[in-house]
């Protein structure tokens, strides 16, 4: 049984920026693309960045381009969600999630496997 667990979330300033980490077990991440998507209270989930399984393409919503950056470490099935410049409008929980095979998605129904996703919220 596949396992994501989410970590680095927290309460920091506009302008901050947050690390987000996401470890896998119980699959053989590297055979996996490795997406971040974020849900705000009363909406819907929306995608922010996705990884190909070998790490050599990257993905991200063209809001978010610029200050978002997605990475991996296959060797530690772990990947990363790198968030600059942080404002209000990015206060969400965040989660990751994982899709098989080589076809990268930005919807999240094509995903199989979810974390439990962790809260990041943007305050002054």
């Amino acid at each position: 049984q596949a396992h994501l667990v989410e970590s680095g979330g927290g309460l920091v300033q506009p302008g901050d920026s947050l690390r987000l980490s996401c470890v896998a077990s119980g699959l053989t991440f590297s055979n996996y693309i490795m997406g971040w998507f974020r849900q705000a209270p009363g909406t819907e989930r929306l995608f922010v960045a996705a990884m190909s399984a070998d790490g050599a393409s990257t993905y991200l919503a063209d809001a978010l381009q610029g200050r978002f950056a997605i990475s991996r470490d296959n060797a530690q099935n772990t990947v990363y969600l790198q968030m600059n410049s942080l404002t209000p409008e990015d206060t969400a929980v965040y989660f990751c999630a994982a899709k098989y095979g080589s076809s990268w998605s930005r919807f999240s129904s094509d995903y199989t496997y979810w974390g439990q996703g962790t809260q990041v919220t943007v305050s002054s």
